[in-house]
């Protein structure tokens, strides 16, 4: 990747914040996903509502949606957006074992929602491996990838 390609790095080499003001305004839409593996019994303990932290998926839910309205003050480059979705779930998925996170996120904006739907996600699986750790110390977070975008020149999904 060449320096011209990174575009929070100037000429100079020093980090800024990208200039978005030219930017047409559109409608901005980005689904991002990721996963929790844990073991079955672990599963077993959510879905018969027996984690010692209580309703672990609807925490971890809430998590993902609240951390999605903070990621301009957690990733230092990002732009503070006025989102006007964000929607997270969490299913249960015994062929893991553990949980599919997905989460949709849309602003009418210069830019786009890619960074929130990353950072919901990945706040999400935080949450659940945070509310779970005590009966699973073989858990991981994986496969956070944005699966579609809209809204801008590179769309796709």
């Amino acid at each position: 990747m060449t320096e011209k390609s990174l575009s929070h790095v100037g000429h100079d080499g020093r980090a800024h914040m990208v200039d978005v003001g030219d930017k047409a305004v559109t409608q901005r839409v980005a689904k991002a996903v990721g996963r929790l593996v844990c073991l079955p019994e672990t599963l077993a303990i959510v879905r018969d509502g027996k984690a010692p932290k209580g309703a672990v998926v609807a925490t971890a839910e809430i998590a993902g949606i609240m951390a999605a309205k903070k990621t301009a003050e957690l990733i230092p480059l990002c732009h503070p957006l006025s989102l006007s979705k964000v929607s997270l779930t969490i299913e249960a998925d015994e062929a893991l074992p553990g949980f599919n996170i997905v989460a949709e996120v849309k602003t009418t904006g210069q830019t786009g929602v890619e960074m929130e739907a990353l950072t919901a996600v990945s706040v999400a699986g935080l949450t659940l491996y945070d509310m779970l750790k005590a009966v699973d110390k073989t858990m991981r977070i994986e496969g956070v990838e944005v699966i579609a975008k809209r809204g801008g020149k590179a769309d796709f999904g």
